[in-house]
């Protein structure tokens, strides 16, 4: 995987990028080489997963009524 391709699955920007990987500083996705070892990917593909999941309960929870 290119690190392009993970920057925009993971946000769009190195910030949102390390923000969605729980990296503490934004220099670690600039680290990152041009083509992501496996392990890296496979990282990415983890927090994208856990995004969809989550994105997924949130959608199934009951929404609150307007009208209170």
């Amino acid at each position: 995987m290119k690190k392009t391709h993970a920057i925009e699955l993971l946000g769009g920007t190195p910030k949102k990028a390390a923000a969605a990987m729980g990296y503490r500083s934004i220099q670690a996705v600039y680290l990152w080489p041009e083509e992501l070892p496996q392990a890296t990917a496979d990282r990415v593909r983890g927090v994208l997963s856990r995004i969809a999941d989550e994105k997924a309960a949130d959608a199934q929870l009951p929404q609150e009524s307007a009208h209170g």
